[in-house]
């Protein structure tokens, strides 16, 4: 390809939505052959284009048994699918394969409809999913929402994460959970543990929370799919020298149905503001229908 130097390649995919018998009985001797020329290098399996079904389910076994790496799966829904699921991986095993969440986006109509909009409630449904992603990130390596670019009079495919015409670009609701997610990581997971000793997503309130131990502060994530504010009490008793501030960054619309535009591309966009912190209970309201990330300065 004209580069002199190796590409540091660290992961390959043998087959992309591929399932059934033929997949799996060629699968085995190209990853064999892979890891006799590459022995460090990661397979990336396929589970095929649904999140469950008998196919899936076939597959995701065979794939266990071969000692997959990595499998891939994908999950294109309704937007409740992905706040029903958010406990999808707690009880995964521990062993064997991991998850590449290859591909993935809520659909508000149906899948691989031209109506599909890349609305504020698809978006939110992710970010409620992907709290589920974080708090598993021990199985769940690696995540990313597809498809990625649109020109907006000349598409194949819709929702899509960022939307462009010839001089102007614009990210959808979609974009900026993304976004929120990718730029306020952890080091270390922490517990989340809700009242009375809820599950998660019960009363559609959902969370997740990560130390940072490189900028020394916690990061709770915090969805309320809710048309209700809703008051939240945090109990960090846990965490050392606590700042007297933090820091909330809101993603929300009182519109489960709004988007973005070209004409209106910050409809829905992340706002921050400050909040106190008195001691290591912190209260702090959501708003309606809210996507809302936490910063607080302390250390574990």
């Amino acid at each position: 390809m004209g580069h002199p130097a190796p590409f540091n390649l660290k992961y390959i995919g043998i087959g992309n939505e591929q399932w059934g018998p033929q997949y799996l009985e060629r699968y085995e001797p190209f990853a064999k052959a892979v890891k006799a020329k590459y022995p460090n290098m990661n397979i990336v399996s396929s589970a095929g284009p649904s999140p469950g079904g008998e196919l899936f389910d076939k597959a995701s076994a065979k794939l266990r048994e071969l000692k997959a790496e990595l499998i891939d799966e994908h999950y294109y829904a309704k937007p409740e699918w992905f706040r029903e699921n958010v406990g999808r991986y707690d009880n995964y095993p521990r062993t064997g394969p991991k998850i590449f969440a290859g591909e993935y986006a809520a659909q508000s109509v149906a899948i691989g409809s031209p109506d599909n909009k890349n609305n504020w409630d698809c978006a939110i449904s992710e970010a409620a999913f992907m709290t589920g992603l974080e708090r598993n990130a021990d199985v769940v390596t690696m995540a990313s929402y597809a498809p990625l670019f649109a020109h907006v009079d000349a598409w194949q495919w819709t929702p899509d994460l960022i939307w462009f015409d010839n001089l102007k670009a614009y990210g959808t609701p979609n974009y900026y959970v993304q976004k929120l997610f990718a730029t306020n990581p952890g080091t270390t997971m922490l517990p989340v543990q809700l009242g009375n000793n809820a599950k998660n997503g019960q009363d559609n309130l959902f969370a997740s929370a990560v130390a940072d131990d490189k900028a020394g502060e916690v990061v709770v994530k915090l969805v309320n799919y809710s048309p209700q504010p809703r008051t939240v009490t945090l109990n960090l008793a846990g965490a050392k020298k606590l700042g007297k501030s933090g820091k909330a960054i809101v993603l929300a619309s009182n519109d489960l149905q709004a988007v973005n535009s070209i004409e209106q591309p910050m409809n829905i966009a992340p706002k921050e503001e400050k909040f106190a912190v008195k001691s290591s209970t912190i209260s702090y309201t959501l708003a309606p229908n809210s996507f809302t990330v936490l910063r607080v300065p302390g250390k574990r």
